[in-house]
C-alpha cells in the first residue's frame, strides 16, 4: 500500500495523539469520519500503523535512571547471537535494543528505578550471559529529545 496525502495526515495525527477518535481525525484532516475510519483499518492492515500505546513518565513511576549499555559478544555466530537476542527479549527493563554496527554488537537502552537496581541487572544478570565479553554504560544525564514519531511529509 502506498499512503496519500491523507493517509499521510492520518498517520502524522495519529503519532501525535494515538488516542483520537475517527470524529476527531475527520476534523483535523478534512475527510468524514466514516472515511477516515475506513482509511484507519487499511494502515493498520497494510502494517503501516503497528499499534497504539500509551507513553508512561517513567520519572514520575520511580524510573530515575536511564542507560544506554553497548554490548560486546565472545564469539560472533548465529546461534550466540540468537541466545542474547532471546535474553534480551525477556528482560522489563530494557526498553530498546539494536544490533549495530561499529565498536559495539549490541546497544540497549534500559531504565531502572535506582543505581542498585542497575548494578544488580549488570553484574548478577548481564555480565553472566556467557556470551557476554565486554560491557560498556552510559548514564542519560539529560534527555534532549525522545520521540519515536517518523518525520512523514504530507505535502503533494
Amino acid at each position: 500500500m502506498v499512503p496519500d496525502r491523507f493517509d499521510l495526515r492520518i498517520m502524522k495525527a495519529l503519532q501525535k495523539n494515538g488516542a483520537l477518535t475517527n470524529g476527531e481525525l475527520s476534523e483535523l484532516i478534512n475527510l468524514s469520519a466514516s472515511q477516515c475510519s475506513r482509511r484507519r483499518a487499511a494502515l493498520e492492515a497494510a502494517g503501516l500503523i503497528e499499534g497504539y500505546h500509551a507513553r508512561l513518565n517513567a520519572k514520575e513511576l520511580g524510573f530515575s535512571i536511564r542507560a544506554i549499555i553497548r554490548v560486546n559478544l565472545r564469539m560472533h555466530g548465529q546461534e550466540s547471537d540468537k541466545e542474547f537476542s532471546r535474553w534480551v527479549e525477556r528482560q522489563e527493563e530494557v526498553q530498546s535494543a539494536f544490533s549495530v554496527s561499529g565498536d559495539a554488537d549490541y546497544v540497549l537502552d534500559v531504565r531502572m528505578r535506582d543505581l542498585d537496581s542497575f548494578s544488580q541487572f549488570i553484574h548478577e544478570r548481564l555480565l553472566i550471559q556467557p556470551q557476554v565479553a565486554q560491557v560498556r554504560s552510559d548514564f542519560v544525564l539529560k534527555i534532549l529529545k525522545d520521540n519515536q514519531a517518523l518525520a512523514l511529509s504530507t505535502d503533494g
